[in-house]
């Protein structure tokens, strides 16, 4: 058996390959003028490639000097369990800290799908409850 061979690049995936991931997650379906309108206004992404084909995604929304948020960082389920989200979230934080205020703190925030939390905590994610709340809502 051989063993995959992966690339990260720096950019966003397109929607197709976003809508192929989101759903290959089981994160349900995604309409696809939103998540291109989304995808567009993104800080940053990276994809990996895998045999000319993107299997796996992660990007960065917020305002790009205080407010970052990790957002969809997901991994085609047979190619999971290969180190490629860590890879994933490491470029992203690097990304973050070489672009957050010189001067300042850079708020970081993701939600994790359910499970994921652990997964999240090697890189210093926590849970800050009862102190903090995180909090959301959804408009349908």
């Amino acid at each position: 058996m051989t063993k995959n061979k992966y690339e990260i690049i720096e950019r966003f995936p397109t929607v197709l390959e976003h809508k192929t991931l989101w759903e290959a997650v089981g994160w349900g379906n995604i309409n696809i003028e939103m998540s291109k309108q989304s995808i567009e206004n993104s800080l940053y992404g990276v994809v990996v490639v895998c045999k000319e084909e993107v299997v796996g995604m992660g990007r960065i929304v917020g305002d790009g000097a205080m407010y970052f948020y990790i957002q969809d960082v997901a991994i085609s389920p047979e190619h999971q369990k290969n180190g490629l989200g860590k890879l994933i979230v490491e470029r992203l934080l690097d990304y973050i800290k070489e672009r957050s205020h010189k001067d300042g703190l850079a708020f970081v925030g993701l939600f994790a799908s359910h499970g994921n939390d652990k997964f999240y905590e090697q890189f210093g994610f926590k849970d800050h409850s009862p102190g903090m709340t995180g909090m959301f809502t959804v408009f349908e």
